[in-house]
């Protein structure tokens, strides 16, 4: 077997197992959501469009070139923009997870142009963050069909503000990346916490 190909399967079990970790916690209901892991020679293992990300098989794993185009025959997200954008745009990044929690969906419900995260000692999940008294902003976008101009949309706010942990697409959810699965995952955790956190002060019981 080449390493190409032990590349790709190390990835797609990792997305696997993200996947029903992510479903255990009630993040991608029905098939929502989409997952994806770079690859040492830059091309990119995505989840299947319309696959339960809770019961993902290695078959519901595809490749993508940098340009989200499918190289072998399957269809990914057409959001799998959105993870290529960020793939270009932050060398460093070799996962990218997007669930659609109910607390994300519901912060931009409630926080309209973003949520703001300070003071808490949870941050220091976030890379580069080592003490509580941090803030950092999740910035959210309206949610839109087509998702090239949403990436656009995306990118110019990263031009203009600086590098982001996280964005959530309003009534829809959350992007957050790392430098490996198992890191876009923590962050994953430690946000949608925190996201719960300021739900909660302003009022929102779940």
């Amino acid at each position: 077997m080449t390493t190409y190909h032990n590349d790709f399967f190390v990835l797609a079990n990792q997305l696997i197992e993200a996947g029903r970790f992510i479903d255990s916690k009630g993040w991608v209901p029905a098939t929502s959501g989409n997952f994806s892991a770079r690859l040492p020679d830059g091309t990119i293992a995505i989840t299947v469009s319309g696959t339960h990300k809770g019961c993902l098989q290695q078959s519901d794993i595809m490749l993508i070139d940098a340009d989200a185009q499918s190289l072998d025959g399957k269809k990914p997200s057409a959001e799998a923009i959105l993870h290529t954008a960020l793939y270009k745009r932050y060398p460093d990044i070799q996962a990218i997870l997007h669930p659609h929690s109910l607390n994300a969906t519901l912060a931009s419900r409630i926080f309209k142009t973003e949520v703001i995260l300070q003071d808490y000692e949870l941050l220091k999940a976030l890379p580069g963050i080592d003490t509580h008294e941090a803030r950092i902003v999740v910035p959210i976008f309206a949610n839109d069909q087509n998702i090239p101009r949403l990436a656009k949309q995306v990118d110019r706010y990263i031009d203009q503000h600086g590098a982001i942990y996280a964005y959530i697409i309003a009534g829809h959810g959350l992007y957050t990346w790392g430098d490996s699965v198992l890191r876009a995952l923590h962050l994953l955790e430690a946000l949608d916490f925190l996201l719960g956190c300021e739900l909660n002060l302003h009022g929102v019981k779940i």
